[in-house]
């Protein structure tokens, strides 16, 4: 009877062991089983992947941005650096136009006091050679202004209409303003062909629509010129001389292309000849105008000896020459 016993406590025993381990199965599962609703747990992870995805949507339209400002930052720059250099050059060009602007003021101021002496030569000379009671109150500038009839012989050769023609222009009407008025004029250039050829031979009336026509007429006025004054010269003295007239000859050029200034010289005062003491029949003055004088360098050829022969004509003809120092 105690055997029986024996083995029924121990077959109770097992029993409780397996009943244990179940139950601690199932509370295990019940650990590591999810929890809740699952289909509130699928809603939510399907919010969470959409904000995953937005936030990467996000992050790549940053990078983006980042990109295109990067590129813009860098063109900016460029453009400082462009606008940094041409300050720079900017600056460089106003410090020239500065040096060139006082160079320019110091050469005017230079060529002024030049004029100045020149004319105040010019008068000496002319109150030495003329008598000063004869011709008192009728010089300008060292030039006699008695006549009572004036012509222009004029250089329009292509070097004149180029560089000097605008200062030709004012020295004509300073001219004329220095004759308020005259019983005549006449302009031909240094061929002796006339402005006017409908007034050959001819004196023209002087009045103020005169003198604005001659100088409207300069605008456009550009006949053949071979860069001597001979022939004007002679055309005017042969044409318009006469005993009874006061006749002043302006020659206003740049250069001579003539071989012999002797020869013209003695040409033009055979021509122009004094009669029994009495003076020379026409008076030759000259503007020279320095149009192949370049600053700094030797002049042309042509240009000094159209000096040097104009010097001479204005000289021996009763008349003054001026030579300009600036166009």
């Amino acid at each position: 009877m105690k055997k029986r016993r024996r083995g029924a406590a121990e077959v109770s025993v097992s029993f409780l062991d397996v009943i244990s381990c179940g139950f601690g199965a199932i509370v295990l599962l019940l650990i590591i089983a999810p929890v809740g609703d699952p289909a509130a747990l699928e809603q939510a992870e399907s919010e969470l992947m959409a904000q995953v995805q937005q936030m990467t949507e996000h992050l790549f339209e940053v990078r983006g941005e980042t990109v295109v400002l990067n590129e813009e930052m860098k063109s900016r720059k460029e453009q400082l650096s462009d606008l940094v250099a041409r300050v720079a050059r900017l600056k460089e060009t106003l410090a020239s136009v500065e040096r060139q602007s006082t160079e320019i003021a110091q050469s005017k101021a230079i060529e002024e006091r030049d004029l100045e002496l020149a004319l105040q030569v010019l008068t000496e000379e002319m109150e030495r050679l003329v008598p000063q009671d004869r011709y008192a109150n009728q010089l300008v500038g060292g030039v006699p202004v008695d006549s009572e009839y004036i012509i222009f012989v004029i250089d329009t050769s292509g070097s004149m209409q180029m560089a000097g023609w605008r200062r030709l222009q004012t020295e004509m009407l300073n001219i004329l303003n220095i004759y308020p008025t005259v019983k005549g004029l006449q302009v031909m250039n240094d061929m002796g062909q006339y402005m006017f050829p409908d007034t050959r031979r001819a004196w023209m009336q002087d009045n103020p629509e005169t003198r604005r026509r001659v100088l409207r007429e300069l605008d456009t006025w550009a006949p053949f010129s071979n860069s001597s004054p001979v022939e004007g010269i002679q055309a005017a003295i042969q044409t318009f001389y006469s005993s009874d007239r006061k006749i002043s000859l302006y020659v206003l050029g740049d250069d001579f292309s003539g071989r012999s200034i002797r020869n013209v010289v003695k040409a033009v005062e055979n021509l122009n000849q004094a009669h029994q003491g009495s003076e020379r029949l026409v008076r030759i003055h000259t503007i020279g105008f320095p149009v192949h004088f370049p600053p700094g360098r030797t002049p042309s050829e042509s240009a000094v000896k159209f000096a040097a022969l104009m010097r001479e004509l204005s000289y021996h003809n009763g008349g003054t020459f001026i030579g300009l120092t600036g166009l």
